[in-house]
């Protein structure tokens, strides 16, 4: 199954027809016809590209996109807005709320899959940023947010927890968490120091989300 794409659209019809047209194209496709039912399926999981209806029962497609956009850590992801509205100040103030694209209905279906693909192929383009559980890793800056705070690491830091979170859970030896900030050739006794003393500087780091970095005793460490 292809990317994910959430399609957030309250006539029946359309995000049918929305819903077939992508799946055929190989996405895997979800349907919500409210905002709520969106914004709870997002909570759990993320999508790589939204289709976002401006006119919503509910919880309106403009405050959805305002939500989406205040964390930092939901940028890697794309959002086209699928709307009746025409006016050029309509495209420019969903643009400003972060909007990446806009499709005005009726639209040609050709049309759709085309942006669709256009912004698929530039989300996979981003190899750089990785995300994980409420952690959102930028390599090519050398930065990593925690629920959308970026975190102050040192270098030293920036190596092991990424490493960590590359790992997506599962557990990274202590050798293999050395050998990542120091090298191949690091003596295994005295970096096991340095690294006990950089994973208590982490800890204090993530606050209250220290607790999720988690030691196996005599295995090495895990982001739970």
């Amino acid at each position: 199954m292809g990317s994910l794409v959430y399609s957030v659209e309250d006539d029946e019809n359309i995000a049918t027809v929305i819903r077939l047209t992508l799946i055929k194209q190989g996405f895997d496709v979800k349907t919500f016809g409210d905002g709520e039912s969106f914004l709870d399926a997002f909570s759990k999981k993320k999508p790589a590209l939204i289709l976002l209806d401006l006119m919503l029962p509910g919880i309106q497609g403009k405050e959805i996109l305002q939500l989406i956009r205040q964390d930092k850590s939901n940028d890697a992801i794309h959002i086209i807005v699928v709307s009746a509205k025409s006016l050029t100040s309509d495209k420019v103030i969903a643009l400003d709320l972060g909007a990446d694209d806009y499709i005005i209905k009726p639209f040609e279906l050709s049309e759709l899959v085309s942006r669709v693909n256009a912004h698929i192929r530039r989300s996979e383009k981003s190899d750089d940023v990785f995300e994980f559980s409420s952690f959102r890793l930028d390599r090519s800056t050398g930065e990593i947010y925690d629920q959308g705070k970026l975190l102050e690491l040192t270098a030293t830091e920036f190596v092991i927890l990424s490493t960590l979170l590359l790992h997506s859970g599962k557990l990274v030896s202590r050798e293999e968490l050395c050998r990542a900030f120091l090298g191949s050739k690091a003596d295994l006794s005295p970096s096991s120091k340095a690294l006990d003393m950089h994973i208590r500087s982490l800890r204090k780091k993530l606050g209250a989300d220290g607790k999720r970095l988690v030691s196996i005793y005599g295995g090495g460490y895990k982001i739970a």
